[in-house]
């Protein structure tokens, strides 16, 4: 693997999975947040951007490893396998974790609905990034 192609990758993934994330988690159902205000650390008015940065390196780190997860495996060079490994990985780690706290936590449902299908967003576009720089 070429390392340049794959540190590309990781970057231009990990912006497209910044959109996503701000469509699913900060836009989609947005209002449900304000349901359970004593849950989320941010309060209104209070600068928030520690904790973006700190989520955005994480969402990029998630893409460099999903994407070396797919290299590892092979799956960059079979047809639709990194696409079939992003759903395996999302029902392996994020999907069950979310559900789980959706049920311990006080939060919507619908948030537990938008957080899962940005971890399965961000997944599908590191596979699609991934299989077009690196395959």
């Amino acid at each position: 693997m070429h390392s340049t192609r794959f540190l590309l990758a990781v970057i231009v993934s990990g912006l497209g999975a910044s959109i996503t994330d701000w469509l699913f988690m900060g836009v989609l159902f947005h209002n449900k947040y304000l349901e359970t205000p004593e849950t989320w650390r941010g309060k209104p008015g209070q600068p928030e951007a520690t904790s973006i940065v700190a989520s955005s390196v994480i969402g990029l780190v998630s893409c460099g490893a999903f994407i070396y997860l797919c290299y590892w495996t092979g799956a960059l060079t079979v047809h639709h396998a990194n696409l079939r490994m992003a759903v395996l990985t999302w029902l392996v780690a994020p999907l069950p974790l979310i559900v789980t706290n959706a049920l311990w936590i006080k939060m919507n449902p619908l948030l537990a609905l938008s957080h899962s299908l940005g971890w399965l967003a961000r997944f599908v576009v590191a596979a699609l990034v991934g299989g077009w720089l690196l395959h």
